[in-house]
C-alpha cells in the first residue's frame, strides 16, 4: 500500500510540474489573455491522455499502472481527466441520466462550493 501511494505521489509531481510548464508555455505562445486557455488546454490533453491510457492499460495488461498513471499523474495534470472518466463511466454503463446530473451537480456544487470558500474568506480576512 505504501508503495502504491508512493508511485500516485511521484506521479502527481511529476503532473503538476507538466500543468505548471505547459500553461507557462501556453502564456509565451499566446501572450496574456481573458480567456482560460492554458487550464482549458491542459484539461482537454489530459482527459484524451486518460483516454487512451484506459483502453490501452486494459488491452495491454498494465492496469497495475493506473495509481501512477491516471491518479498521480493525469490526476497532478488535470483533475478533469479523473472527472472525465467517471461521467463516460456511467454513460457506457448506460446510466445516462446518472451520468448527466454527476456532470450537472460536479460542476455547480464545485462552482458554488468555490464561491462559498471565497465569501468565506474574504469575510474571515475583512
Amino acid at each position: 500500500m505504501f508503495s502504491t501511494v508512493l508511485l500516485v505521489a511521484l506521479g502527481g509531481a511529476i503532473g503538476a510540474a507538466l500543468r505548471f510548464l505547459s500553461g507557462v508555455a501556453i502564456l509565451r505562445l499566446t501572450g496574456p489573455a481573458e480567456f482560460p486557455l492554458a487550464i482549458m488546454s491542459v484539461n482537454v490533453v489530459g482527459s484524451f491522455l486518460m483516454g487512451i491510457f484506459v483502453v490501452a492499460a486494459a488491452h495491454k495488461g498494465l492496469t497495475h499502472l493506473s495509481p501512477f498513471v491516471m491518479t498521480g499523474l493525469l490526476g497532478g495534470f488535470t483533475t478533469f481527466s479523473a472527472f472525465s472518466l467517471e461521467a463516460v463511466t456511467l454513460f457506457e454503463r448506460g446510466d445516462v441520466g446518472q451520468a448527466a446530473v454527476y456532470v450537472v451537480v460536479s460542476v455547480v456544487v464545485s462552482i458554488a462550493a468555490l464561491m462559498f470558500g471565497i465569501w468565506i474568506m474574504r469575510g474571515a480576512l475583512t
